[in-house]
């Protein structure tokens, strides 16, 4: 190996280290999680999750899926899933075939519901994350209304979704947009017959409750 080859080897291996703390940070903020209580749930100490989050520690495959299964990710959400991602490119773009599934904390998968979650984003980490929801017909965000913190809003895409917004339903088709203050009571439903696609931003992220 040329000395030219090593440097751009390391060069490639810390900037993986370092996507793979900035997931690991954003998916612990996300989850309303402290460093105190990662280590906690995950039985790894404070001191070894912190120098993961800031890049300067490799985590073994054991630790990280440890550490995958409290954030409700499977391992995988750490790495790219479409080929070699370019180092610069990975902190601000998302490929289409590399983007990750979001579960939700007392949730998990969702595919039980009828609904799925994609993240856009490039990571967590930010005040901002952009997704997308598919809903199978039927398909909902659960039978009870919820609340976080933050705000979103979204745009319809693809068939109709039902918003349950305080006491109010709305039936929003292709094309038509909402927005509101997350602390408001909400779910969203597909009652049509058809697919429902539905862009969508919030700040913050939550995933301690479910749905965008």
């Amino acid at each position: 190996m040329t000395e030219r080859t090593a440097k751009t080897s390391t060069a490639k291996g810390d900037a993986e280290l370092m996507d793979i703390g900035v997931q690991i940070r954003g998916l612990r903020q996300a989850h309303g999680y402290t460093l105190q209580r990662l280590s906690e749930l995950c039985g790894r100490s404070v001191g070894f999750i912190s120098k993961i989050e800031r890049g300067l520690a490799r985590p073994s495959m054991t630790a990280l899926q440890d550490i995958a299964e409290v954030l409700d990710v499977p391992v995988g959400w750490f790495f790219a899933s479409d080929g070699p991602v370019p180092a610069e490119e990975r902190p601000f773009v998302v490929r289409r075939g590399a983007r990750r599934r979001l579960s939700y904390a007392g949730i998990g998968s969702t595919d039980y519901l009828g609904f799925r979650d994609e993240l856009l984003s490039a990571n967590l980490d930010g005040k901002l994350a952009l997704g997308i929801s598919t809903y199978e017909p039927g398909g909902s965000t659960g039978d009870e209304m919820y609340t976080h913190d933050g705000e979103e809003a979204g745009l319809i895409l693809e068939g109709a979704i039902d918003l349950y917004l305080d006491d109010n339903v709305f039936r929003l088709k292709e094309g038509d947009s909402f927005s509101f203050s997350s602390q408001r009571p909400h779910r969203y439903v597909n009652a049509g017959s058809g697919r429902a696609r539905v862009l969508w931003a919030n700040t913050p992220i939550s995933l301690r409750t479910g749905g965008p």
